[in-house]
């Protein structure tokens, strides 16, 4: 059974990566849709889970709201995004006046989560590609968020496979009781590596620029897979869905590099100079 899962999670690898790779160093509408569908299929999960506590998810509300602010960090067609947050507050309230589904207060609060929290994280990513410090050269974008996904699979891996073999100390056993504060170390230390190696080969950044987004992958990566399982955990569940054979769900797989994304935004707003 653990042969033929580690089989899946190779063929899934092998066939995504690079599928995954040209939509992110091709930008554009590729990396849009891609990062779309990443956004909706992350949404439905997280809607799902919810359920468990129980909670019923606006689906309807929540897939144009997080489809509106996907398109919005990629045309920009709106200024006033205050008004869009305000508006998607008063329909959902509105709705649950005739949705008969349980609580209220559950139903808008697991609505507004999952929506804010994967439509906001992963239209950070989007604007990451598309940011104005890139103009110059478009490439560039691609090239960091492929520098991004690597520093996160490289933080991943190390910290497996050093927790496996040294992990003693546990990081946070009510959460996820399997990580060891040895695997994350080692993790935190390879994400920055991995920075370090795309710099020397492929990413034209400050170096001030690879180490800050080397520490935010390192840190916040594994901060953000750790509030994931908090999600699961507090939902009972296992994995957020069975959608990727191996791997679980989509959210499980792109839950780091979501949660990174807005802090790697954030600097490049306030300290595009360094780039």
């Amino acid at each position: 059974m653990k042969f033929k899962n580690n089989a899946a999670r190779i063929t899934v690898s092998v066939i995504a990566i690079p599928l995954i790779l040209a939509a992110c160093y091709f930008g554009k509408i590729y990396f849009l849709v891609f990062s779309g569908l990443v956004a909706l299929a992350a949404f439905n999960e997280f809607g799902k889970m919810v359920k468990h506590k129980p909670a019923e998810v606006n689906f309807f509300l929540g897939h144009i709201f997080v489809i509106l602010i996907m398109l919005n960090s990629y045309f920009n067609f709106i200024e006033n995004m205050f008004a869009v947050f305000a508006a998607y507050v008063v329909f959902l309230s509105i709705f649950e006046l005739f949705r008969h589904k349980g609580s209220a207060i559950n139903n808008i609060g697991a609505t507004l989560l999952s929506s804010l929290y994967i439509g906001l994280f992963t239209a950070a990513l989007v604007a990451i590609r598309q940011n104005t410090a890139f103009e110059s050269d478009y490439s560039k974008g691609g090239l960091l968020i492929i520098s991004m996904f690597a520093s996160i699979w490289a933080c991943d891996s190390a910290a497996y496979y050093f927790g496996s073999a040294f992990g003693k100390h546990k990081l946070f056993p009510r959460v996820s009781p399997n990580k060891s504060w040895e695997g994350s170390i080692a993790g935190f230390i390879f994400a920055i590596v991995m920075m370090i190696v795309a710099k020397t080969i492929v990413l034209d950044i400050s170096w001030a620029s690879v180490i800050i987004i080397g520490l935010i992958t390192g840190i916040f990566g594994q901060v953000g897979d750790l509030i994931e399982s908090l999600f699961k955990r507090d939902a009972k569940v296992k994995d957020s869905s069975h959608m990727i054979p191996g791997h679980g769900g989509i959210f499980d797989r792109f839950d780091s590099i979501l949660f990174s994304a807005p802090l790697v935004y954030l600097y490049l707003q306030f300290f595009e100079k360094m780039i």
